[in-house]
């Protein structure tokens, strides 16, 4: 069966990358949830996919001063002042809200959703006995040099969270070998696709996962490289036929921002 990978968490649900999107997921199935790693200016952990913050938190409204200053130079104490949740009422990014799939009391509890440290998704994925697919992104400057692969290692080795519960994906494929030398028990995914002229190479012998860009590839693609062994768990499939035709032709997982779609 394939995996259902919740991108960002239930972000159609709850308030991406929060611990509400985490635990909506779980809630409705998901096998496991994924999540994007970021560097605050005093070198913390958080969570967070874009770098100027202004899509999904109030930052423009706390610091108007600084926007579109990237995350990489607020600290941890001024991003957990952010509000995470009230963008997503006010937005409705899905149209879920308006579909009536998300509770009035769940929308009450989104407003003050505070940002989480890395720390705080990985002892929820270890409170809840689930699974988290964590992407290592390349950081905005200041933090473009920092050592995010022995960062997280080191995090993860201080909370206690292993191969039973988490893994790595990243675009950034030479961090990953990193990785995998470095803590060879620990699965890695090769994203693939990320950017438009990125290559879409299957080739490396170093990963037997990788995780393209759903638009980058036709069903038949998928088709023939799933009938050579490869594991492939696209992104982002929120299309219900495509998830279906995907899940018939035996994918291995889909990134989807619509687990209870999928879920079983």
């Amino acid at each position: 069966m394939a995996a259902i990978i919740a991108h960002r968490g239930a972000r159609s649900l709850a308030p991406e990358n929060t611990l509400a999107a985490a635990r909506k997921a779980h809630a409705v199935g998901a096998d496991l949830w994924e999540t994007d790693v970021a560097v605050t200016a005093d070198g913390e952990l958080f969570l967070m996919h874009d770098d100027a913050m202004t899509r999904t938190t109030d930052v423009a409204d706390r610091f108007p001063d600084r926007v579109p200053a990237p995350f990489s130079t607020y600290t941890l104490a001024e991003i957990r002042t952010l509000d995470a949740g009230s963008s997503f009422l006010r937005d409705d990014p899905f149209d879920q809200i308006a579909a009536g799939a998300v509770s009035a009391d769940e929308l009450a509890s989104y407003a003050g959703e505070k940002i989480p440290t890395l720390r705080e998704a990985f002892e929820l994925t270890i409170e809840l006995d689930w699974f988290l697919n964590l992407e290592l992104k390349t950081q905005p400057a200041p933090n473009d040099t920092f050592d995010v692969v022995g960062a997280v290692l080191e995090l993860a080795d201080d909370v206690g969270i292993g191969p039973d519960h988490l893994l790595f994906s990243s675009a950034r494929h030479e961090w990953l070998k990193d990785l995998k030398k470095r803590r060879p028990e620990f699965e890695v995914q090769a994203i693939l696709g990320l950017f438009p002229d990125d290559p879409m190479d299957f080739t490396d012998p170093f990963f037997d996962t990788f995780n393209p860009r759903i638009t980058r590839l036709s069903i038949d693609e998928i088709a023939d490289r799933l009938a050579l062994g490869t594991r492939l768990n696209p992104y982002t499939v929120n299309d219900p036929e495509t998830m279906a035709r995907l899940i018939e032709i035996g994918i291995t997982g889909l990134i989807t921002d619509f687990p209870q779609r999928g879920a079983r």
